[in-house]
């Protein structure tokens, strides 16, 4: 299988398992974003145009799910575009250790659901405590934890 289609169906895959699944198991109201550890890897991995790409086309797909026609979208193609822009040196050995991956997905999730909630309250006009302590930093810490465990079964 070419590798283009094999991450055009395992984008897919996470779209599904976001929207189906993790989506589902908020917290207090934070949910983690696998997509957007997605699209960050592949801009880590291989540069900012398939990171690019990636948060575009994912970022695409979840507004038309959740109808937030065009948040998704613009949050997820800035990130995967910065994160491309700092690609891995030896790409084919990328092991990134949990520690590394939680500190990485706390810290990237900060910048999207950061953006992301700075949108949302534009768009509805509204000023809301609750969206900056559990879509903000409770979405980050999730994602972190969910970045690090990722690593965590990637490394075997």
């Amino acid at each position: 299988m070419p590798l283009v289609l094999r991450h055009v169906l395992i984008g897919l895959a996470i779209v599904a398992v976001q929207w189906l699944v993790l989506g589902r198991l908020s917290l207090w109201g934070a949910y983690p974003d696998a997509v957007l550890l997605y699209v960050a890897w592949l801009g880590l991995r291989y540069g900012r145009r398939p990171g690019t790409i990636a948060g575009f086309s994912l970022g695409l797909l979840l507004d038309a799910i959740y109808g937030t026609w065009g948040l998704h979208m613009f949050v997820k193609t800035l990130v995967g575009f910065l994160v491309g822009l700092f690609p891995a040196s030896e790409r084919e050995t990328l092991l990134i250790q949990p520690q590394q991956a939680f500190l990485g997905g706390f810290v990237l999730a900060l910048l999207h659901n950061g953006l992301f909630v700075t949108f949302v309250a534009l768009q509805a006009g509204t000023r809301n405590l609750s969206m900056v302590f559990s879509l903000w930093l409770g979405s980050a810490l999730y994602t972190a934890f969910l970045s690090a465990l990722a690593s965590l079964f990637s490394n075997r």
